[in-house]
């Protein structure tokens, strides 16, 4: 080993390696260095998705929410018990003119007469002391009073409100339906636009940066386009709070849970009709099912008091039977005792203190109300038919006029910005020029909700 180490060419080779390996470590070290000192890429975070946006969905057509919301627990689904309530009071008002029948099967046993032959019963009102009773028979009413009539007549009457209650209700549900769900639409509208609107503010905001860092404006103009940012900010919040607000209102109506994505078609999409609404004239008003259902209701007053009338009258009743009624189960005793019995009454009253007349009393008072009702709602169905005419008219119109508003409100933005960025403008005219937007995006959207809300009023004040 020793040799090894003095040998003069291992010593040569050595130091030939050290002189070609130095240089590389000293490059390695130098690169290393340099990497670890160069800043590496920040990944910046997805922001979290905010508690109030609304998950995207497909779109939810009104005439499929009308449908789901007709299905769910409600007043319509109330009012279609009732109507079957009342159907089965028809149904047993028309089963009491028809024979009852019956059979009879019972066994009776009285003690014997103590100290008597033949055996004989003790209770002086019992046939014998073993009773075998066996009869079928058919027994009724005969409508000499007419009180099955005006029964079965007023259970009809009452059958047909009920029906027309049925109708109204499942109206104002769908009137409560389509006004949740252009709300929503409405919200979503303007979540949009406020979306659109914080672009904006984000972009001017940016320019702004840029020429006050060059020098080129005043650095109050980026405060302002700043604050303007922030304000745009804070309106999106808003209105997504208020889109989540409206969503859960449809989902609640359609038997959506609360998280379940919902969404309507744009409202933007909408067109206003002014010549569908001149196709609804007042004669339609009498159309409306709640005119059917006070009708109904004062005829089945009127009807009540045909039935109290009745009660004052005689009825009579009839009962035929047939079996066998024997003391023995003995052939001979047994054949004996066969055969049929009929018999008739007749009732007649004559004092009831008063109480029959108290409910004629009561059925025309009944009557009368129904009749104020009748006329006072006639007079609302004008007021709102007139007055859902009327905004829809007007909704119409303000559509027309409000998107000519966004046309120039948007024009005016784009002049203005130009105007600024050539030192022509303050930043207020740009300011005021996108709020002078933002205005317009608002009536616009505002305009098309009302003419959908009143047009579908306007249907249901016509009986469509």
């Amino acid at each position: 080993m020793a040799a090894v180490a003095n040998d003069p060419h291992m010593i040569r080779r050595r130091a030939r390696s050290l002189r070609i390996g130095l240089p590389a470590i000293l490059v390695l070290s130098v690169c290393a260095v340099a990497s670890a000192q160069q800043p590496q890429p920040q990944v910046t975070p997805a922001p979290p998705p905010s508690p109030l946006s609304v998950t995207p969905a497909a779109p939810l057509s009104a005439d499929e929410a009308v449908r789901l919301a007709l299905q769910q627990a409600s007043t319509y689904q109330q009012a279609t018990l009732n109507e079957r309530i009342a159907a089965e009071d028809v149904r047993q008002a028309r089963a009491a003119f028809l024979p009852r029948l019956g059979a009879t099967l019972s066994f009776i046993h009285t003690s014997p007469a103590r100290g008597v032959s033949p055996r004989t019963a003790s209770f002086i009102a019992a046939n014998a002391a073993d009773e075998y009773l066996g009869q079928v028979g058919v027994s009724g009413d005969l409508d000499l009073s007419g009180r099955l009539r005006a029964t079965l007549e007023r259970n009809v009457a009452l059958l047909e409100a009920a029906r027309s209650g049925t109708q109204v209700a499942r109206r104002a549900l769908t009137q409560a339906t389509l006004d949740a769900y252009y709300a929503m639409a409405l919200a979503t509208a303007r979540r949009r636009a406020a979306e659109q609107n914080l672009a904006s503010a984000e972009e001017f905001e940016r320019v702004t940066a840029l020429s006050a860092q060059a020098g080129e404006v005043a650095p109050i103009d980026l405060a302002r386009a700043q604050l303007q940012t922030i304000t745009r900010r804070d309106e999106l919040e808003q209105t997504r709070a208020a889109e989540t607000a409206a969503a859960s209102g449809l989902r609640i109506l359609v038997g959506y849970n609360f998280t379940q994505p919902i969404g309507t078609a744009d409202l933007v999409g909408t067109v206003a009709d002014p010549g569908e609404i001149d196709r609804l004239t007042a004669d339609m008003i009498s159309r409306r099912p709640e005119f059917a259902q006070l009708q109904a209701e004062r005829r089945a007053a009127e009807l009540g008091v045909r039935l109290a009338r009745a009660e004052r009258r005689p009825g009579a009743t009839y009962a035929l039977d047939g079996g066998v009624d024997t003391d023995s189960l003995r052939p001979t005793p047994f054949r004996e005792h066969t055969g049929f019995s009929a018999s008739l009454g007749v009732t007649i009253p004559i004092f009831d203190w008063g109480a029959s007349r108290s409910r004629e009393l009561q059925a025309r008072d009944r009557a009368a109300i129904a009749e104020s009702a009748r006329i006072a709602a006639l007079r609302g169905f004008e007021l709102q038919f007139y007055d859902a005419r009327a905004q829809a008219l007007a909704a119409a119109t303000r559509i027309r006029l409000a998107s000519e508003g966004v046309a120039r409100a948007e024009r005016n933005v784009d002049v203005s910005i130009s105007r600024y960025r050539a030192g022509e403008a303050p930043i207020l005219e740009v300011t005021d020029a996108q709020s002078t937007l933002i205005a317009q995006r608002t009536a616009y959207y505002q305009a098309l909700f009302d003419y959908q809300s009143a047009r579908a009023r306007l249907a249901q004040a016509t009986g469509q």
